[in-house]
Parts: structure tokens; C-alpha cells; sequence
């Protein structure tokens, strides 16, 4: 396994890369199955915090309509379970900006080993059939990206996979503030407002802020070091 840094792509791969994330984002019937991915972050963030925090974990669904839940047991209320249930809409971006940071480190290869860790991490607490599925097929694909592509389509998939990481952040933040319109309150936001007496809608717009802040600032660590510039500015030491 060889973790050597590599050179910044050249522009208009950053610019490829970007523009395939914003597809899979944008597009519906694209985001379809690629939200998953997301679903799985989202997931993976309500339990690595729930065991960071000291809470019990039981186990991770996935859906076939993208929803997902992860049980954890523990006390009902204290910072413990506000973190717990704040991770998930967040993980996303935040797991996206500090793959960003290791991309503009030059650490390719290092951030899909990362990502092959993780993925195995949440394979072992999934507990229902189509959620083994899709993690496995996620880690599949992957691993072989990381074990057998070369070096130029290693840094592709990496870079469309943290550009649709920061965008793909956002997007469920306006999903979920849309479907309490009417709807059931059964969302994290929704959970969090009745353990902290905070209003979802706050919650809706603190995570909101996070995301993008993340994407922000994940963004400008791809385009730094690049030959980009926005409004004649260009994104370079």
C-alpha cells in the first residue's frame, strides 16, 4: 500500500469532478441512489458520536428509500444524546471538509483507505439485509478504485466523492425542513426540539449554517493551489 502525496489535479478535472457532485445532487432521479451515500455518513455520524458520548450502540438500518436509523441506548436527555442526534444531517459536510483537507494535502490514496475503514466500521453494526447491501457495494467499489485503478482516476473518483459529500451535505437540510411542513415530526431536528426545548426550526437552521460553512470552506481547500480563479481572483499561494 503506497501512501504517497500527489499533485493538485489540474483544473479542469477539479472542475469535472465538481460538476458530476452537483449532477448527482442536483438531478433527481440521480440523487435517488446516490443520497444513499449520504444515508450511510448520516447514519455512521449518529453512532460514532453515540459511542464517543458513552452511549450504547445497538445497530444501523438502511432503507431502500434512503432513510436509515441507528438505535443507540443511553440517557434520554443531556449533551450526550443532543450531540448524538445534531451528528447525523451534519456528518455529511464535516466528514466532507476534512476529506477536503487531506485532498489538498495531497493524500489521495490515504483518504479512500480512510474511507474503506469507515465503511467496514458501520458494516458491522448494520442489522438489516438491503443496509449489508449497501454498504457493501459502496466499500466494494471503493476498494477496487483504491486497490486496482490508477493513480489519475484514484484522484477523480476522490475529488467527485468529497465535492458530493460537501454539496450533498446541504441538500438533506432543506429536505427535511421541507417535509415538517404538514408532516410528521419525527425528524432529528424534531427530536432534538423535544430534548432540549430549542425549536426544530433552530436546530433546521444551526445544522443549515454548519453545512454550509463546510462546504465553503471545503471548497476553497480544493480550489487552493489550483489555476481556478473566481471573480479574477485566483484560488493560489
Amino acid at each position: 500500500m503506497e501512501l504517497t502525496t500527489q499533485p493538485a489535479p489540474p483544473p479542469g478535472l477539479i472542475l469535472a469532478t465538481c460538476a458530476a457532485a452537483l449532477i448527482a445532487v442536483l438531478v433527481s432521479g440521480v440523487w435517488r441512489f446516490a443520497r444513499t451515500v449520504i444515508t450511510i455518513t448520516h447514519e455512521g455520524g449518529h453512532a460514532l458520536v453515540a459511542v464517543l458520548t458513552g452511549r450504547r450502540l445497538r445497530g444501523i438500518r438502511l432503507h431502500s428509500d434512503t432513510s436509515g436509523l441507528t438505535v443507540a441506548r443511553g440517557k434520554p436527555r443531556g449533551p450526550g444524546m443532543v450531540l448524538t442526534l445534531a451528528a447525523g444531517y451534519a456528518a455529511p459536510s464535516l466528514v466532507g471538509l476534512g476529506a477536503a483537507a487531506l485532498l489538498a494535502a495531497g493524500h489521495v490514496t490515504l483518504l479512500l483507505w480512510i474511507a474503506l475503514a469507515l465503511l467496514f466500521a458501520v458494516l458491522v453494526m448494520i442489522r438489516n439485509w438491503y443496509g449489508l447491501l449497501a454498504v457493501l457495494v459502496t466499500g466494494a467499489l471503493v476498494y477496487l478504485v483504491t486497490r486496482y485503478a490508477a493513480a489519475q482516476t484514484q484522484t477523480a473518483v476522490a475529488w467527485t466523492a468529497v465535492w458530493f459529500l460537501l454539496f450533498g451535505g446541504v441538500k438533506p437540510v432543506f429536505e427535511v425542513a421541507r417535509r415538517r411542513r404538514g408532516g410528521p415530526h419525527r425528524s432529528d431536528p424534531d427530536q432534538l426540539a423535544r430534548v432540549t426545548g430549542v425549536p426544530a426550526g433552530i436546530w433546521i437552521v444551526l445544522i443549515g449554517l454548519i453545512n454550509v460553512a463546510c462546504l465553503a470552506y471545503g471548497a476553497a481547500l480544493l480550489l487552493d493551489g489550483s489555476a481556478i480563479t473566481l471573480g479574477g481572483l485566483p484560488f493560489a499561494r
